[in-house]
């Protein structure tokens, strides 16, 4: 039994491919948390263990809804909250109690910050040779292992803000904490494929992920010129270093995205724009042609572009099968895919509280949307009185 199974009835469905998982998240702030969210709307018992404070985030405003950051609530549905203190020796029992039970324990942690407590890998897995026992740092357990992990940090020192921007411009960050989130999402994979290789062999292990090994990963083609090519990237704007047209282009009220990504587009955009001409054009004739001409292809599409709006041309345009999409808000992005039939919004709980859909869906063991982001400690009695009785689960535990 979980501690989801042995609450107060407020769990919801249990249903998803990792229901019967429970997961100990000791993180905080946005990757780990985001981490654990997509677990628990795959059916994972999530437990979240908060300071009396409660995650900072919680303090992250504006914005809010009903007093409670949005932040704070963009992470958290699916789990049940308990505070423990961990300058507490009771308390510090239940969190060893908790992970000795759990199938995952989450942290991020400065590395080693658990030790003192009987809380790190090492101890943990002594008790629960099963656990798969994930780790968030900002810069590894290595060299890194004092450095501070902001993701802001880790933009700048990972090369991204040296390629956000105007050319003749400033370095700028990206307009989310994106190694965070992509480093929640690659703690989220670790611990699905440390759980199927538990499956297979009843041994858990330790896995960590770095924001700066998650940034260089996640920079692609940009890290694999680096390292491949010996070419240092720079800032393009909204441009792409080997493909043109695959830009933001001004029309007649605003930019408008065009990513004709190969000879078959360009030639399509062409005629949609009335300017077949272009197509057998030296010049224009390959992608390594328009990339080196880039500037004089530019100024003839622009020409074009301007006589007519950006959503006039996005319709003709899409029509003809060439990519291209305006820029929108966030509210439009929202908007769009409402209009798409994709659902991105759902409500939870009695007070209806929104929330951006799971993104993944399944054909057979659907995400769940069952619990809004918990108040702190709001399951706290509850939690504590299932660590305090039998560990029913120990019985089913990967010796």
């Amino acid at each position: 039994m979980t501690p989801e199974a042995a609450g107060d009835g407020a769990a919801g469905d249990r249903s998803g491919p990792l229901a019967g998982i429970l997961v100990a998240d000791f993180s905080r702030v946005l990757a780990g948390p985001y981490a654990s969210m997509l677990l628990a709307d795959m059916g994972a018992d999530v437990v979240k263990v908060e300071s009396p404070r409660g995650d900072d985030t919680r303090t992250w405003v504006p914005p809010t809804r009903d007093g409670v950051s949005t932040y704070f609530l963009g992470v958290n549905r699916n789990k049940r909250s308990v505070a423990l203190d961990l300058a507490d020796d009771d308390d510090v029992a239940l969190a060893r109690e908790l992970a000795g039970r759990a199938d995952v324990l989450l942290e991020n942690f400065r590395p080693g910050g658990l030790d003192r407590f009987g809380l790190g890998y090492e101890a943990v897995a002594e008790v629960n040779p099963g656990i798969v026992y994930a780790s968030i740092t900002g810069f590894g357990s290595g060299g890194g292992r004092a450095l501070p992990g902001y993701d802001l940090i880790v933009q700048a020192i990972s090369g991204l803000m040296s390629l956000t921007g105007d050319p003749d411009g400033p370095p700028y960050r990206a307009g989310i904490s994106i190694f965070d989130v992509m480093t929640g999402l690659h703690a989220t994979i670790g611990v699905l494929a440390a759980l199927n290789h538990r499956s297979a062999t009843g041994r858990g292990q330790h896995v960590e992920v770095n924001l700066l090994s998650s940034a260089l990963s996640g920079l692609v083609n940009q890290s694999s010129a680096v390292v491949a090519g010996g070419v240092v990237p720079y800032r393009m704007g909204n441009a792409h270093p080997s493909l043109f047209p695959y830009d933001a282009l001004p029309t007649a009220d605003r930019e408008l995205i065009i990513t004709a990504g190969n000879d078959g587009q360009f030639r399509k955009l062409c005629e949609v724009l009335g300017l077949p001409e272009l197509v057998d054009d030296p010049r224009f004739r390959g992608n390594q042609d328009r990339t080196a001409n880039r500037e004089a292809l530019r100024a003839l599409l622009v020409e074009r572009l301007h006589t007519r709006t950006a959503d006039a041309w996005f319709t003709d345009l899409i029509a003809a099968g060439v990519p291209c999409g305006p820029i929108n808000t966030v509210d439009g992005g929202v908007a769009f895919a409402e209009q798409l039939g994709l659902d991105p919004v759902v409500r939870i709980g009695p007070d209806a509280v929104p929330s951006v859909r799971h993104p993944i869906s399944f054909s057979v063991t659907p995400a769940r949307h069952t619990l809004p982001p918990p108040d702190l400690d709001e399951h706290g009695a509850a939690i504590r009185g299932w660590l305090q009785g039998p560990d029913e689960r120990a019985e089913r535990r990967p010796a």
